[in-house]
């Protein structure tokens, strides 16, 4: 039995300043051992690895953006940090391509060392304008349950939000359930609150097929909802933030206090 599964459930965000706005929208994601990934092409017939189907996954969608290497382009960063994983298991939180269309503003690499201890997070953004950028933050060895981490704001995601931000992160790691919890602060408190709460059903052709229709074009729907609730902010009068180029780094390497 492989270790990759679907999971369903919600993703909430709630702005509280200056204008209230809030969303809320059903989703499913699949966690991937970047390990099982061909396997999962050749043993499902509605799911494939860097070729076309009604659901797929293809290496350049993440990472450095190239085919093939995923896995080892992850390994490589966690060096960098001065983390090894001695082969353990890099399992993907994210959404597949659907009819060839995928797009993840958030995906996460839950790292693991050989023993199967949880050794790191990386953070996977991407933006509406085409960037990627990721952040990589060790996993206290003493935190059991919930993983609490923080980072500074590198990258820029939305217009209506500026880069000077904090992150707060709230991790409960994929089980049974999966909860991902995200406070965003400025110099004068929380601005946003966004979550991910699901729960684990076996990957199969069986349930993807249902996800299909149960949830259909889910892939389409997340990049208009985007741009809809961008319409809604700007309509309430929230201003604008200039864009400014990406970090020159493809990782921000965050030590355990966040910098």
């Amino acid at each position: 039995m492989h270790s990759s599964a679907l999971y369903f459930g919600d993703v909430m965000h709630a702005r509280v300043k200056p204008r209230r706005h809030m969303l809320r929208y059903r989703v499913y994601s699949m966690l991937l051992d970047l390990d099982e990934v061909p396997l999962l092409g050749r043993a499902l017939r509605i799911f494939s690895h860097n070729r076309f189907n009604l659901f797929s996954f293809h290496d350049r969608d993440h990472g450095a953006g190239e085919a093939g290497g995923l896995k080892p382009y992850i390994e490589r960063q966690l060096a960098l940090a001065g983390i090894e994983i001695e082969g353990g298991k890099v399992r993907l939180l994210c959404s597949p391509r659907i009819l060839n269309y995928a797009f993840n503003p958030l995906s996460v690499y839950f790292c693991h060392h050989r023993d199967g201890r949880l050794v790191a997070i990386l953070y996977e953004v991407n933006n509406t304008f085409g960037e990627r950028h990721s952040y990589l933050i060790p996993v206290d060895p003493n935190e059991i349950g919930m993983i609490r981490q923080s980072c500074a704001k590198k990258f820029y995601v939305s217009p209506f939000i500026e880069m000077a931000m904090t992150y707060h992160f709230r991790i409960v790691p994929p089980a049974e359930r999966v909860a991902i919890k995200i406070r965003e602060d400025d110099a004068a408190g929380t601005l946003l609150h966004a979550t991910l709460t699901a729960k684990r059903h076996e990957l199969s052709d069986r349930a993807l097929f249902w996800a299909f229709f149960a949830y259909p074009l889910l892939t389409m729907k997340v990049i208009l909802g985007i741009h809809w609730e961008a319409l809604r902010l700007w309509l309430k009068g929230v201003r604008l933030h200039a864009h400014p180029l990406p970090p020159i780094d493809p990782v921000t390497i965050v030590t355990r206090n966040g910098h």
